[in-house]
């Protein structure tokens, strides 16, 4: 057996003392602790640990609730939107490039938007000007123009294409204002859906295993959604109302 070395020696001796002190701390530190965790453990036998978590529970179906609730205010908001875009495109006697936001062009066998291939303009009151990116596409254009249903015949020089808005028949204008009607009622659809939606997200919620909603708050939550309902219905009944004077003004 070869004998350890002085500098080995003094190592170990030094980690003994080391052990040895840690050791006399541990054992003071016990000591001082003791009572401590004495009285701790009194006291948390009056804690109220379950109502604090019954609480964080709560504020987590709350959220829940809540995300529901701005999931359809952001929904119904943008078909309001889309109803606001529909009923730009109907003519009201005055030209606007928003009348060509519905026209879709066979452009190398895909139907592409008319305002995404061509600005649009209104040199006059009564007169649309398209003027094409890509010149190549006028015949396409000038096509899908004739077969729309503006009743407007397109004037194709070769570089442009000029649209004369014609004054609107009374005939003409009931069949617009019956269009925006129509428009009205897919809107009111769409709020329907949304609302549907939100209805059996509830419902689940109130027959979740964990953290279910109680009755009153499922009540309360599809209340609050009812209430949206009605709102965004009467934005749609203003916004058809205002476009169908705007379509009957002669």
């Amino acid at each position: 057996t070869v004998a350890p070395s002085p500098i080995a020696r003094e190592f170990e001796d030094a980690v003994d003392a080391v052990e040895m002190t840690l050791a006399l701390l541990l054992v003071q530190a016990l000591a001082f602790i003791a009572p401590m965790c004495q009285r701790t453990a009194q006291c948390s036998a009056y804690a109220p640990q379950r109502p604090a978590r019954a609480a964080r529970v709560s504020m987590a179906e709350v959220a829940t609730v809540k995300s529901v609730q701005k999931d359809v205010d952001d929904r119904m908001a943008k078909s309001i939107q889309a109803l606001a875009i529909s009923l730009t495109t109907l003519r009201t006697g005055r030209a606007s490039p928003s009348m060509l936001d519905r026209i879709l062009v066979d452009y190398f066998g895909t139907m592409t938007p008319l305002n995404q291939m061509a600005s649009v303009s209104t040199p006059t009151a009564q007169q649309l000007l398209v003027d094409p990116y890509d010149k190549s596409a006028l015949k396409d254009i000038e096509r899908a123009l004739t077969e729309s249903d503006l009743g407007m015949n397109p004037s194709n020089d070769g570089q442009i294409i000029r649209l004369n808005v014609p004054q609107l028949t009374e005939d003409r204008r009931k069949e617009f204002a019956k269009q925006a009607k129509a428009f009205g009622e897919e809107g009111k659809v769409a709020l329907r859906n949304i609302r549907r939606d939100a209805m059996e997200a509830i419902k689940k919620m109130e027959k979740a295993k964990e953290t279910p909603l109680s009755k009153d708050e499922s009540a309360d939550a599809q209340a609050k959604v009812d209430v949206s309902v009605k709102k965004f219905t009467k934005q749609v009944d203003e916004a058809v109302s205002g476009k169908e004077k705007e379509i009957m003004k002669v």
